[in-house]
């Protein structure tokens, strides 16, 4: 009788350490609230991204391939946090501007505090249930950039 008990309270245990990788988001806000209050020390350290849970297969696919290329001791494609658009900081007051939806497919700006006022433009996808990140672009200041073009991937 102990064993059995030892083996459930095992099994509830190694489910609760799961990551969240389970996680559907109905709509592209609730995705979007997660992704911004998520804790990245709960990532999967094998992960081509701390944010790979969120994203689309498509852009982790894009992410994998620049870590597999890119020299040990060397960064990649991608040498900041693109969720926060810089390398320190975190965002603050995060406002979700209202999704524009055609078919699978969203367009979402998100606009916070990071040192000075940050609007990224959201490119989601309908994937496995839920919705995923499948591009981030910042298209204001000098340096204007798309995570998916970063990675080379001229969609």
């Amino acid at each position: 009788m102990r064993l059995s008990t030892f083996i459930l309270a095992l099994a509830v245990s190694a489910f609760a350490a799961l990551p969240a990788a389970a996680e559907t988001y109905k709509t592209p806000k609730a995705l979007l609230k997660a992704l911004y209050s998520y804790d990245t020390d709960r990532s999967d350290a094998e992960a081509p991204s701390p944010y790979s849970i969120f994203f689309s297969d498509h852009l982790n696919r894009l992410l994998q391939a620049d870590l597999d290329n890119t020299p040990e001791g060397d960064v990649g494609a991608v040498d900041f946090d693109p969720v926060i658009a810089g390398q320190d900081g975190e965002a603050s007051n995060v406002r979700i501007g209202q999704p524009i939806l055609l078919d699978d497919k969203a367009e979402v700006e998100v606009q916070f505090k990071n040192g000075e006022e940050v609007t990224l433009f959201y490119t989601l996808v309908r994937e496995h249930g839920g919705w995923k990140v499948d591009d981030i672009a910042n298209q204001k200041g000098d340096a204007p950039w798309s995570l998916t073009a970063l990675l080379g991937d001229a969609q």
